[in-house]
């Protein structure tokens, strides 16, 4: 007999949590909402609430992937706009961001038995998978023969006559089973939970829970996780799946998603894309990895010593890993052709400045870094009160210097801009400091720099910094 306590704990707990996920919604109160293409384009990002999962959205070796990332990315990056990504894997709560205001789209894969569905309108298809049932195979199955095996799983459909089988609540899947108790002409026993298809396949693999119900192609891969798992039961026909928008979003923003994801999946790239994250049998390694975030919270294996050193400074131990990341991607090793070394990508002078020698050890690099970022701490808490535009100042003179930004809020200031403001201000002075007639400036002092590089750094470092905020928990701060 399956032993069914742990789910069902697990269960509680996602119920009772459900409100304090640190995976959902990062505000519910944002003002600007966009209900067309236009207004999105002014405001140069589109928010996406999307949920998470080893083929949706995830964070590897400190880098966010994904098939619906990528297809975001790229869709921003045709019609020239920075995308922001919200995730809840709750359906019903994604929804309401779409319909709040909150979020723009929602690239949940939706069917159009999908919940919510008459308060969306649905974009041409990503593609088409069908329902499948997953059930574990029995404990022997490696010791049957093919013929066996199948007269000890369900085959036919007739069979799931009062069965239990669990589904994400809100789900097309509890849609789907609802049609098929009517097409079989009796009862299923269908529990609706908070968890996401990939989460309850988890649980069938470990037998906590014998059935649940999943888009094929999901299926597949987690199939490669999880060996004992059997997937081939079809539940229906092919389904087309597909992101939403609120109803009352104007035309045109339908039409650019439609038009794109037309000609898009026309491409090689797109082919390549889906194989990817859903033909891929590599895929197993990352799911196994210890810097899958997903399962283990981690982006590198210095994230211990990254959340110590984060103490000094009062960093989010998250922001900190997105510089380093951007800086070496971890690798402590790595030399720059002009000599900077390691994690942080130290300069051995500066590292002699402060009595460290930044080849000797991460730890000894990862010091060194904290200590210049303590430096340019002093020279712009004075300059720059508010601490969250401060943050912005400190990336970009970690990357250009201090000397660069301060001519570029000298530049600002006299030009009749915020000198304490960083995007469309000081940013935008240090981009001109590459142009004889401002780097000959009489305010300037360091003379040209060609600045594009590190207004990227900064976007950069915190774009990355919100993808870990979103699939790694918070934690405390804990200094030495």
């Amino acid at each position: 007999m399956i032993n069914k306590s742990i789910f069902f704990f697990a269960l509680l707990l996602a119920v009772f949590t459900s409100c304090s996920d640190h995976h959902s919604s990062k505000k519910a109160n944002k003002n600007l909402v966009s209900f067309d293409l236009d207004s999105i384009k002014k405001r140069g990002r589109l928010i996406a609430v999307t949920d998470f999962n080893s083929t949706d959205y995830f964070i590897y070796k400190g880098e966010p992937m994904g098939f619906n990332y990528e297809l975001l990315k790229t869709f921003c990056d045709n019609i020239g706009i920075d995308l922001e990504i919200i995730t809840e894997n709750r359906i019903d709560q994604a929804v309401g961001m779409l319909n709040s205001g909150e979020a723009d789209l929602l690239t949940f894969n939706l069917t159009e038995n999908s919940s919510g569905k008459k308060d969306m309108l649905f974009t041409s298809p990503i593609y088409e998978t069908r329902k499948v049932l997953v059930q574990r195979k029995p404990n022997n199955w490696r010791s049957l023969s093919s013929d066996e095996l199948e007269k000890k799983v369900i085959r036919n459909q007739s069979m799931l006559a009062r069965k239990t089988i669990y589904v994400q609540e809100g789900s097309s899947n509890a849609e789907q089973l609802s049609s098929l108790a009517r097409n079989i002409g009796d009862s299923i026993n269908m529990i609706e939970v908070p968890f996401n298809p990939e989460k309850l396949i988890q649980h069938v693999a470990s037998g906590e829970i014998e059935y649940t119900v999943c888009d094929e192609n999901v299926a597949l891969v987690n199939a490669t996780y999880y060996p004992e798992i059997d997937v081939s039961t079809p539940l229906s026909l092919a389904w087309d799946i597909a992101w939403g928008i609120r109803k009352n979003s104007s035309a045109d923003l339908l039409s650019e998603l439609n038009r794109w994801i037309t000609k898009y999946k026309e491409t090689e790239s797109y082919a390549l894309l889906y194989a990817k994250y859903f033909k891929n049998s590599r895929s197993i390694f990352i799911v196994k990895s210890d810097l899958y975030a997903l399962n283990t919270g981690k982006v590198s294996k210095y994230d211990d010593m990254i959340r110590q050193f984060s103490g000094i400074i009062n960093w989010d131990w998250r922001l900190l890993a997105s510089l380093i990341y951007q800086e070496s991607h971890f690798n402590a090793k790595i030399e720059s052709y002009t000599g900077a070394f390691g994690l942080m990508q130290i300069m051995p002078g500066t590292g002699k400045n402060f009595g460290i020698d930044i080849t000797s050890s991460p730890e000894n690099n990862l010091k060194a870094g904290i200590l210049y970022i303590n430096w340019l701490y002093s020279i712009f808490d004075p300059k720059v009160p508010d601490e969250k535009e401060r943050i912005n100042f400190i990336l970009a003179a970690y990357n250009a210097g201090p000397g660069h930004v301060l001519d570029a809020m000298k530049l600002a200031e006299k030009n009749g801009m915020n000198p304490q403001k960083w995007d469309g201000n000081v940013a935008k002075w240090l981009l001109k400091k590459s142009e004889p007639q401002y780097y000959n400036d009489t305010v300037v002092k360091s003379g040209y720099f060609r600045g594009t590089e590190s207004v990227n750094f900064v976007s950069q470092v915190l774009e990355r910094f919100e993808h870990y905020k979103n699939i790694i928990p918070d934690e405390k701060i804990r200094p030495f």
